[in-house]
């Protein structure tokens, strides 16, 4: 029997085949973004610490990527670090990181830095802390994500729409998770499926410039 021919979003598919496993009902997109994130938490057996940070801005991936280290590694995970409402409860979590050698991962928005931080132990821990970034979208996973967040609805975005809505709006995370909410709220109060007459009109109320 001739195997079926694998999906487009499959083919650029790199995650290590170990993980594959683990990634429960969701897919992760790996792509230049942020594929630097997956090969650091694939070898987290060489940290200089069992405790790290992975960075990235809101609806990058990142706390789903977390999920699945902490699934693969029986790792503690500690989603929002940078908004923590205790410094203290942080630091214990990453002292006892340390004394049962388990891994720590903590996700954040920034680097340490800018967090704020009163508790100079804690700083100093961080400062200690080795880090990987998520770095902006490329036009592949901007297109998985995009993808992804209808598929979470229960909608196959077709290639067509996907491509005109991806040309006209802001090339970020947060973009695409602000597009697909005003589509999905049009569509759903209209009764009419996904489409670029639809998203024609949206961004017309939106106030985007054609391109």
């Amino acid at each position: 029997m001739t195997e079926a021919p694998p999906k487009p979003h499959e083919e650029q598919m790199v995650l290590p085949l170990r993980w594959r496993a683990a990634q429960g009902q969701k897919d992760f997109f790996v792509s230049d973004a942020n594929s630097e994130a997956v090969a650091f938490l694939d070898g987290w057996s060489t940290w200089p610490v069992p405790a790290a940070l992975l960075i990235g801005p809101t609806g990058s991936g990142k706390s789903h990527l977390a999920a699945i280290f902490a699934r693969r590694a029986n790792a503690r995970l500690w989603d929002d670090a940078d908004r923590t409402a205790s410094e203290e409860a942080l630091f214990h979590a990453w002292n006892a990181a340390m004394e049962e050698r388990r891994p720590l991962l903590m996700t954040a928005r920034s680097m340490p830095a800018d967090w704020n931080l009163t508790l100079a132990d804690l700083k100093s821990r961080l400062a200690a802390t080795p880090r990987v970034q998520i770095r902006a979208p490329d036009d592949a996973l901007l297109e998985a994500v995009f993808r992804k967040q209808w598929r979470d609805r229960g909608i196959e975005a077709a290639a067509d729409v996907t491509r005109y809505v991806l040309s006209r709006i802001e090339r970020s995370f947060e973009g695409v998770a602000r597009t697909v909410d005003a589509l999905d709220k049009a569509a759903l109060s209209q009764q009419r499926p996904l489409s670029i007459p639809l998203a024609r009109e949206v961004f017309i109320d939106l106030d985007l410039d054609e391109r």
